[in-house]
């Protein structure tokens, strides 16, 4: 039994809706080690706390429950589900935010070049279980439609933490949905191309150019018209924007001393290009 639960909203500091949440945790299991991952997600964006998330669980024990709520669509006919991996338990709602979790798990057939495309449904591989959330026992009562976060999936969440079942709150599915998770391509020249996954907190630009994709330091990095020679070791080895493999195991885009988001003026899902420098 793991009493760690996890929390990763788009809820903010400045409501009492975080403060509801683990208050409804905790009436159910008071022992519960609430963790915060992040409430600073942009409001709806599905697919950036499906990075952050997938970033964060894996440093977690096993069978710690991971619940991740954003959720443009509460209290419509999007479902909410328990996914039980080999090494943790998620609770969410069945709208893509565990995207990331599942490709990183089993890669998802899904490829496109686009950030945030349309939803798609996958076959859940051997090695992951999940059940859509239907039996109101576990529910706070009276459920609010605008706020199942507090009212269903946090009880969930501290049930499992009391070692419930996953098949007490609801019936077996053999399926859920994913959003396309970007992919790499080459461009006319051969030329490596990725996208802008997330931008964090101190502007740096992350993308999903793994360290394995590159092909070596010796490289040019163009980003909104910019080059960057080489990739950089640390934050603080070269002056204005640099390229470094972050602690995510990504290629980042970042500036000293600054913003790499505002400077070069960059969104998610813009386009970094990888070009091998041939002496």
């Amino acid at each position: 039994m793991s009493t760690i639960i996890t929390l990763t909203t788009d809820f903010g500091y400045d409501d009492a809706y975080v403060a509801a949440v683990k208050g409804a945790i905790l009436s159910i299991n008071p022992e519960a080690n609430i963790i915060d991952v992040s409430h600073s997600i942009e409001p709806q964006n599905i697919l950036q706390a499906a990075f952050i998330l997938n970033a964060a669980y894996r440093y977690f024990p096993k069978q710690t429950v991971h619940m991740a709520i954003v959720d443009p669509g509460v209290g419509s006919e999007c479902e909410g589900i328990i996914l039980k991996t080999p090494s943790a338990l998620f609770v969410a709602p069945d709208n893509g935010i565990l995207s990331y979790v599942v490709n990183d798990l089993f890669p998802v057939e899904t490829p496109s070049t686009q950030y945030g495309s349309d939803l798609n449904e996958i076959i859940l591989k051997t090695g992951l279980e999940a059940v859509i959330i239907t039996d109101p026992r576990f529910w706070r009562h009276p459920v609010s439609p605008t706020f199942h976060g507090r009212d269903i999936f946090a009880p969930v969440a501290a049930g499992l933490s009391l070692d419930i079942s996953i098949y007490e709150f609801g019936g077996k599915i053999n399926s859920l949905h994913v959003l396309p998770i970007p992919k790499l391509s080459l461009d006319p020249e051969g030329n490596l191309v990725g996208q802008v996954l997330h931008i964090d907190r101190f502007g740096n630009l992350i993308t999903n150019i793994g360290s394995a994709d590159l092909p070596g330091k010796d490289v040019m990095i163009e980003a909104a018209g910019h080059c960057i020679q080489g990739i950089s070791s640390y934050y603080a080895q070269n002056k204005g924007v640099i390229a470094i493999v972050g602690s995510t195991g990504y290629l980042e885009i970042s500036l000293r001393n600054g913003s790499a988001c505002d400077f070069l003026g960059m969104v998610m899902g813009d386009e970094i290009k990888v070009i091998p420098v041939i002496k």
